[in-house]
């Protein structure tokens, strides 16, 4: 009686402790992209201001994506061998610093390297945060978990924006970016007092090096197609946020109202079904959820030149919207489970590389489109070009688990 008693007691306390470090991960990581996205419309018009040109916005931007998908395997791997803990409040530490050191600003060239060292410290929050989810994530329930963790980070970049602009309304540029450092300080400080030195229970064990566990991960075709699959179905987001508002007052004469209304709905749709397709991709095959989520999301971009007018630019983005919730917790399972071989830091890491990678292509690949094509053939190329790469990473994935059946 009492040894059962005492196993009862022993489980409540460890379901009590993983629910405890889960909802400071997912309170952590919220409070941080809302960081994020508070200077998001805040970031060009001051980059603007200190002379900036159209090349310029780019290696502002390039900085960023490329110092974060540099770090961001490097990070994954050694947070499986040193843990996580100390990483996710080093990122956190940063965020608050870039918050400080940017309205402090004097030149393009000081923001280009105050946006790489962003991108070193992005590199250790999400990825770090992933794989934390992921091993505190039962077998079976991956999906649930990170449509969780999506759901923090959709929430938090989709309200930031309107919080910036009402406190440069109120206080100037500078006001968002003290906003950004004061909600990455309290994010780091939630982690130092609340998360343990470990983090979770599972045993941190030795692992290969990064080059062997990525050149592991290439050589596997469920892995690789996975990593496709997010490299793929992050194409979009460039030419879906930053060529938007171009596309929407060319074509339109849109208002700043309505350009925001349709990103918010978008972003607000995909968080409001992480939780419901998460759990849909714990339940039902999550190959054929990919596919289905990776057609939606594909032809919505290829109608975007059919649109007439902004009630229509609108219905089509909140379907995109739900697309796009369908795959983020299939991929993120999927990338979970990997992560049980390679390690979850490893994996995560390699998996924001990915996510990285298709954003970097969408953004080259989306200008040069427009260039040659105009802005009216963009999206339909886009569109191909998705629907192609995902129908490839879909077949990988579905060959390799038919093999191992």
């Amino acid at each position: 009686m009492i040894s059962a008693l005492q196993t009862r007691c022993t489980i409540r306390n460890g379901f009590t402790m993983k629910n405890h470090l889960l909802a400071t991960l997912l309170l952590t990581v919220f409070i941080a992209l809302l960081g994020i996205g508070i200077i998001v419309p805040v970031m060009p018009v001051f980059a603007t201001s200190l002379g900036a040109s159209g090349m310029a916005l780019g290696l502002i931007i390039a900085a960023f994506s490329i110092s974060r998908g540099i770090c961001q395997p490097i990070v994954g791997s050694l947070s499986d061998r040193f843990g996580r803990k100390g990483f996710l409040m080093s990122g956190l530490a940063v965020y608050g610093l870039v918050g400080l050191l940017v309205p402090e600003a004097s030149s393009v060239a000081n923001l280009i390297g105050i946006r790489a060292f962003h991108g070193v410290g992005s590199a250790m929050i999400v990825p770090v945060a992933m794989a934390y989810v992921s091993e505190l994530a039962p077998i079976g329930q991956e999906g649930r978990y990170m449509g969780m963790l999506n759901v923090a980070i959709f929430s938090g970049i989709g309200g930031g924006p309107l919080i910036g602009g009402f406190f440069t309304d109120l206080w100037g540029m500078a006001a968002a970016f003290y906003a950004m450092a004061f909600l990455s300080f309290a994010s780091l400080l939630l982690v130092f007092f609340q998360i343990p030195g470990q983090g979770c229970s599972i045993k941190i064990v030795s692992r290969p090096g990064i080059f062997m566990a990525l050149a592991s991960m290439l050589g596997n075709r469920r892995t690789g197609g996975i990593l496709l699959a997010r490299m793929a179905t992050m194409i979009i987001m460039v030419p879906t946020m930053a060529f938007l508002p171009l596309l929407m007052s060319q074509w339109f004469s849109a208002s700043g109202l309505q350009i925001g209304a349709v990103i918010t709905c978008r972003t607000l749709v995909n968080a409001a079904l992480q939780t419901p397709c998460g759990r849909q991709a714990d339940r039902l095959d999550k190959v054929r959820l990919l596919r289905i989520g990776c057609w939606i999301i594909g032809v919505a971009i290829c109608l975007v030149p059919l649109t007439v007018n902004f009630w229509s630019l609108l219905i089509l983005f909140i379907i995109l919207g739900m697309g796009e919730a369908i795959i983020w917790p299939v991929l993120g399972a999927l990338a979970a489970e990997e992560g049980r071989h390679y390690g979850q830091g490893t994996m995560m890491g390699v998996f924001s590389l990915a996510m990285s990678t298709g954003v970097f292509i969408g953004s080259i690949g989306a200008g040069a489109s427009m260039d040659l094509l105009g802005l009216h053939w963009l999206f339909p190329v886009v569109g191909i070009v998705v629907l192609t790469l995902s129908t490839v990473a879909v077949g990988l994935i579905k060959t390799a688990e038919c093999t191992v059946r």
